[in-house]
């Protein structure tokens, strides 16, 4: 590579994608290089080879390309600061969401709605209300005295 950027020669030859799906995916937006020439050759950063081979490897997973763009331009919404997010994130591809992970916490891509739900928060909050209320928290033994790990116990009551 020179000191001006990948070619997308280069790019599609790194990443296994076409020149004609590289274009496409500049004219669109998905993929917007780092640099654009004089003559308007465009010139790839390594952040942008990453996003390249996240972009293939998401649709070879079955990721529709007209859904990974409305998530990328999401994503770019909710994170502006990230000048290149499927190069800067990590990313779970579900039948239905296309999930980022991100300081800490996961949202869906489109709609920035949080999946990461913090149970032993929950519960603190719970096992704190109830101290409130004077009541104190149930929980059942999971494991009577003396079993093995893992066995159960005949005509125990819950």
């Amino acid at each position: 590579m020179d000191p001006a950027g990948f070619t997308s020669a280069q790019v599609a030859r790194l990443s296994g994608v076409s020149v004609r799906q590289l274009r496409h995916w500049r004219r669109t937006g998905l993929l917007v290089p780092a640099a654009v020439t004089r003559g308007g050759h465009a010139r790839y950063a390594f952040s942008d080879l990453v996003a390249a081979r996240a972009i293939r490897r998401l649709m070879d997973a079955g990721i529709p390309v007209r859904r990974l763009r409305r998530c990328v331009e999401a994503i770019r919404r909710h994170l502006p600061e990230l000048a290149q997010p499927l190069a800067a994130l990590s990313v779970v591809a579900t039948p239905d969401a296309l999930l980022v992970f991100h300081a800490g916490t996961a949202f869906e891509a489109v709609s920035g709605q949080a999946w990461i739900l913090d149970i032993a928060e929950l519960e603190r909050d719970l096992r704190r209300r109830l101290a409130e209320a004077g009541q104190a928290p149930w929980q059942p033994d999971l494991f009577a005295a003396g079993d093995a790990a893992g066995s159960t116990t005949e005509g125990r009551t819950a």
